[in-house]
């Protein structure tokens, strides 16, 4: 199973490389503001994968709150683009 979780945190971490890319590269600010909640998604996976492997689950309250915070920004995030567009 410790191979599993070793090949996991590898996807994850190509993920947010990737990601990060299109932090930098991105074009526009709604491509940043995603790239970013995406990397606080694929942190919260690998902390999850993590309390997985240690077979310990004190760090859920902390995932939740990571959770919600990214909830509403995407939530924001979308609000906010959408009244920028009916601006136009």
């Amino acid at each position: 199973m410790t191979v599993l979780y070793a090949v996991t945190l590898g996807v994850l971490s190509a993920a947010a490389l990737l990601t990060l890319v299109r932090l930098v590269r991105g074009p526009s600010a709604l491509d940043r503001i995603m790239a970013l909640d995406v990397i606080v998604t694929l942190v919260i996976a690998g902390a999850a994968v993590g309390m997985v492997l240690r077979d310990d689950t004190t760090a859920v309250p902390a995932l939740v709150v990571l959770t919600l915070l990214a909830f509403i920004g995407s939530v924001t995030a979308a609000y906010l683009v959408e009244k920028r567009e009916g601006m136009r």
